[in-house]
């Protein structure tokens, strides 16, 4: 009985613990979030300079943006894993527009795609791994739509794999631990148990 308890008592400390890492603003340090906010940077000033300013295009690419970046942080300040992977996913899925809006940008300009691994584009994705990695480093490729286009395709398809690692690392927690209720739950039960 004690064993049982001292175990329960143990995943109680490690949710603690993931949550409390994951709560707060800590999430402004991860990769993803910092190159949501760039991309978000840099969406905006691509529509300034390249759609027109009365288009549904332009509302949508930066809504887009928008909600890559503010579903991170909102996901992040979640109690629940529930709520997190949820949220998360929604950033995942606002950032698929905004790259199919991209490349339609590209195809209907008739404009050329970057390979993945042309120079580039690899140029590009290195960018990623610079310390102080932020919108500074991206905002001279939108001197051209092609580049600013082709840039953000590659960028957001980084965010995305990130993203996707994130979340299959979310849902193998909650399998492991639990949900936020599922465990408060636990917790009520067994309170209610050493009152007997």
């Amino acid at each position: 009985m004690v064993y049982k308890s001292v175990i329960i008592f143990i995943k109680i400390i490690k949710i603690i613990i993931i949550i409390t890492l994951m709560d707060g603003q800590g999430y402004k340090s991860l990769a993803f979030y910092k190159q949501s906010e760039i991309i978000h940077d840099f969406t905006v000033e691509f529509v300034k300079l390249y759609i027109n300013p009365y288009s549904r295009t332009k509302d949508q690419m930066e809504q887009s943006a928008r909600s890559g970046k503010q579903n991170i942080a909102e996901g992040y300040t979640q109690k629940s894993i529930e709520s997190k992977i949820k949220l998360v996913g929604v950033a995942r899925g606002s950032l698929e527009e905004l790259l199919n809006d991209y490349q339609d940008y590209l195809r209907q300009h008739n404009l050329k795609f970057w390979e993945k691994d042309s120079l580039e584009a690899r140029k590009v994705r290195a960018l990623v791994y610079n310390r102080y990695n932020c919108y500074k480093f991206y905002k001279d490729y939108n001197a051209s739509a092609e580049s600013g286009a082709n840039v953000m395709i590659c960028l957001i398809n980084q965010t995305n794999q990130l993203l996707d690692q994130k979340l299959r690392w979310m849902e193998e927690q909650f399998v492991k631990t639990g949900g936020f209720r599922e465990n408060l739950f636990k917790k009520r039960m067994e309170y209610r148990k050493g009152k007997r």
